[in-house]
């Protein structure tokens, strides 16, 4: 049984980043299809999911399709009773529920003046009242998941679900656009974005150059907070110190450079992801250890 995901660019769309860690985070196998949001083939790439315009959308094994990401988290909740997308208390899972519903359907001036970008921390942004009118009902709600699951600090639930999944690309614009919320709530922002498979979907988004840059900004940027600066950097040739891909296990043909080592990987994408934060990669960082420690 496995799932076709259709998603966005990584960088900036927020609603395939929740599709993703529907089925990442949650263990369900699934194949992932790149819709171009900023290419001019979105509506060629979307054709085949008519009547679905929007990212992200899933096909399921059986050739049904599914728009809209709520709707997504309800059939995959639905298809694996066991996996714990939603909280297990029947309080929790229907405070969940709202807090996903009321992401869905609200904070239209959090999402136009802030759009999600996974790649600067801008400085001096200034948000409008109606951002902060967003972000005060935000903690409101987060307060009330956690009175309700008595979750402090963590997931707001106390495991992980699929709340944590609809609220993270709102981490990202607070982290991203600094945001004015409680340290708490900064934190548990950071703890979202520095889950390994969150800083693995931005290490892949990086793969991709964007000029112009879509949503700039009149101000300064800092570093991205998750992962520091990458310390690797794409080289032409080897030889690698492996002689297999750590992901794939292909023969290596593409190269990076780390600690005045060289390591190889089976394309480009594979190399170019580890570049961008070679710490989000479990198997490269086995690798180097196991050769490092021999």
């Amino acid at each position: 049984m496995t799932y076709d995901l259709y998603i966005g660019d990584r960088l900036f769309s927020s609603w395939s980043l929740r599709g993703w860690l529907m089925l990442e985070k949650f263990g369900l196998p699934y194949r992932n299809h790149m819709i171009g949001l900023y290419s001019g083939t979105m509506t060629a790439d979307m054709k085949p999911l008519t009547p679905a315009r929007l990212v992200p959308a899933l096909r399921l094994p059986d050739g049904t399709v599914v728009g809209e990401s709520l709707a997504m988290a309800e059939t995959l909740a639905e298809r694996h009773p066991d996996a714990g997308l939603w909280p297990t208390h029947a309080a929790a899972r229907a405070t969940a529920r709202w807090l996903c519903a009321e992401m869905v359907a609200g904070f239209s001036a959090l999402r136009g003046d802030c759009p999600m970008q996974l790649l600067h921390c801008w400085e001096g942004f200034e948000p409008s009242p109606e951002t902060l009118f967003d972000l005060k009902r935000i903690e409101t709600l987060w307060a009330h998941a956690r009175k309700v699951s008595g979750a402090e600090p963590g997931p707001l639930f106390g495991a992980y679900s699929l709340a944590d999944v609809f609220y993270t690309p709102v981490a990202a614009r607070i982290i991203g656009y600094g945001l004015p919320v409680s340290e708490a709530n900064r934190a548990y922002c950071l703890e979202l974005l520095s889950d390994p498979t969150v800083r693995q979907w931005r290490a892949m988004g990086m793969t991709v150059r964007y000029d112009p840059f879509p949503y700039p900004q009149d101000v300064p940027s800092q570093n991205w907070p998750v992962g520091g600066v990458s310390g690797a950097r794409a080289v032409d040739t080897g030889p690698s110190i492996n002689a297999k891909c750590p992901y794939s296990g292909d023969p290596v043909a593409d190269y990076l450079e780390l600690n005045g080592q060289i390591w190889g990987f089976c394309n480009p994408f594979c190399r170019d992801k580890t570049v961008a934060d070679p710490g989000a990669w479990p198997k490269f960082t086995a690798m180097r250890a196991g050769v490092n420690e021999s």
